[in-house]
């Protein structure tokens, strides 16, 4: 187990991007088992100045997040979301997967095609499966890159509406239209899994 050990170590210390343990088995010897050396690699970084992350469904090397402020002057800001692209992120990580009608609906404006562009570009957002609705309209998801930037798991650790409001980014009067949504939402939903292609 050792050397599994110091083999998956070596391919997530060289590799850019998170590493799937599928991609792992293909890269180890026969008959290794990445899954558990990865969970003997996680125990082992506990406490370091590095930690092994789970991202989607990868693992890669992270500073720890106490130590997270000794790398801001390395940070080098590449670009500036307009206030339009982060208002468009925001819906889709947290009402993925998302149609553009939709987006629009909430936002109350249209979408330019350069704001949904430029998300992809950055890789922050992919076309999701097509709705099977009229026009089979495509959908818009998160991907893992954007989790990686965030330091989440999964979309499902995106802040709630109370974190949201201690942290002084949301108003603690209800959004106006809350109660008529509560009322619409039994009326015959149809269930998610109808609603996409497979």
């Amino acid at each position: 187990m050792a050397e599994q050990e110091r083999m998956v170590e070596a391919v997530l210390f060289a590799s850019a991007e998170p590493v799937s343990v599928a991609e792992l088995e293909g890269r180890l010897p026969h008959g290794s088992d990445p899954a558990e050396a990865l969970a003997h690699l996680r125990r082992r970084y506990e406490g370091r100045g590095v930690a092994l992350v789970k991202v989607g469904d990868a693992y890669a090397f992270r500073t720890a997040p106490d130590l997270g402020h000794l790398m801001r002057r390395e940070t080098v800001e590449t670009r500036k979301l307009s206030r339009a692209a982060i208002e468009t992120l925001a819906i889709v990580a947290y009402h993925q997967p998302v149609t553009r009608a939709e987006i629009e609906e909430i936002r109350g404006v249209a979408v330019s095609r350069g704001t949904v562009d430029q998300l992809m570009e950055m890789e922050w957002i992919r076309l999701g499966r097509r709705r099977m609705t009229p026009g089979r309209p495509v959908t818009f998801v998160v991907t893992e890159t954007f989790l990686d930037h965030f330091g989440l798991e999964s979309a499902r650790d995106l802040p709630g509406i109370k974190e949201l409001r201690a942290a002084g980014l949301l108003d603690s009067r209800p959004a106006p239209g809350l109660a008529a949504a509560k009322d619409d939402e039994d009326d015959g939903q149809i269930g998610q899994s109808e609603l996409f292609e497979d």
